[in-house]
């Protein structure tokens, strides 16, 4: 197993009965795509959100390549990360290109890269195209190559295909299985889907009511039941089924 590219201690966001995250120890080994699954509500956004630095913790610490992250160095370690949370804010009145142009500028980082990115995303064709006439898995792998700007050792995506179609959910899904061998990088990717973790993930964690209550690979997890669902009904109690 890789050496983890990021680590949380008791990572921790609010206090007595609002406890969005409950003291999670987070493992994400490099070069792996991570699925972070768990229901709607659990704790996964705003655990994404703490990483990224868009939210303070109550307590714990977060380690990103092997160095833990303080408000001094906060700026340099997340230059080395990519994200997509939540819906992509885009120019609908522009081109694909001129979105990523504008995206390059505000990352201060080459334009060089744009070409490669669109075409990792398979947009380099539409790039000319107003994202207004983009349809909605179109616009979903366009925020992912805003986040690929750069080319970061990370990439955190949340929920990257709700309300995609099944072809668009097909799309997005094997193109984050590769991009671990395409563009040398690690992927955190968030879910509520068991199927979606089982088809992609090398890696899960499954955090419910806040707390991270189980993390492993794959096998280690359908080992806990006769099926992966029967698994992860028994670690929840029961609950909500993926």
């Amino acid at each position: 197993m890789n050496a983890n590219i990021i680590e949380t201690a008791r990572l921790t966001k609010g206090t007595g009965s609002n406890m969005r995250v409950d003291h999670i120890d987070l493992r994400v080994p490099e070069g792996c795509v991570y699925g972070f699954l768990g229901p709607n509500g659990a704790g996964k956004t705003t655990t994404l959100k703490l990483l990224l630095g868009l939210l303070k913790p109550t307590d714990g610490t977060i380690t990103l390549f092997g160095q833990k992250m303080t408000a001094h160095n906060r700026l340099a370690l997340l230059r080395h990360t990519g994200s997509l949370i939540e819906s992509p804010g885009f120019y609908g009145h522009l081109t694909g290109l001129e979105n990523l142009q504008i995206i390059a500028k505000l990352k201060k980082v080459p334009a060089g890269g744009i070409a490669n990115v669109l075409e990792t995303v398979r947009l380099y064709e539409q790039k000319d195209k107003k994202v207004k006439q983009y349809s909605l898995g179109m616009k979903q792998r366009l925020g992912i190559a805003m986040a690929l700007l750069g080319n970061p050792r990370v990439l955190i995506l949340d929920e990257p295909t709700n309300g995609l179609d099944p072809a668009g959910i097909q799309e997005i899904r094997e193109f984050i299985k590769n991009l671990p061998v395409l563009r040398q990088m690690t992927v955190l990717v968030s879910s509520h889907l068991l199927s979606e973790m089982e088809q992609m993930a090398d890696m899960v964690g499954i955090i419910n009511h806040g707390a991270l209550i189980f993390q492993g690979t794959m096998a280690a997890l359908e080992a806990q039941g006769d099926s992966l669902e029967d698994a992860f009904l028994k670690l929840t109690g029961g609950g909500e089924s993926l």
